[in-house]
């Protein structure tokens, strides 16, 4: 299976929002829309937000990912991903989203 991995360690390949932007499937897309509206206690999350290529591909993103604060970081360190930093074991910023899904520090040591 093909992986495609973010800056934090989300596997993009298997993302619901990269999935219907490339098949362009309104249904995943409400349906993305609705799951991640109640996972992350967002009120409105308009379905026309449900639209990325990847993290680190190039074309359309989902809005936050020009706040990320992560992916902002590895860019202006010039790295790939946070597997490329020294500080991925004792990082802050990206240590937050592993407390919630380890399996992303996983897939960022997979990548070395």
């Amino acid at each position: 299976m093909e992986k495609l991995i973010a800056c934090c360690g989300i596997d993009c390949a298997t993302c619901d929002a990269r999935t219907a932007t490339l098949t362009n499937d309104d249904v995943l897309r409400e349906k993305t829309a609705k799951t991640w509206a109640e996972q992350f206690s967002i009120p409105s999350l308009p379905v026309e937000m449900i639209n990325c290529t990847g993290c680190r591909e190039e074309g359309v993103k989902f809005s936050h990912c020009g706040e990320c604060e992560i992916r902002n970081c590895v860019k202006a360190k010039g790295y790939q991903t946070c597997a490329d930093c020294e500080e991925l074991d004792t990082c802050a910023i990206v240590g937050a989203i592993f407390q919630h899904a380890p399996e992303l520090k996983d897939n960022l040591k997979s990548l070395k």
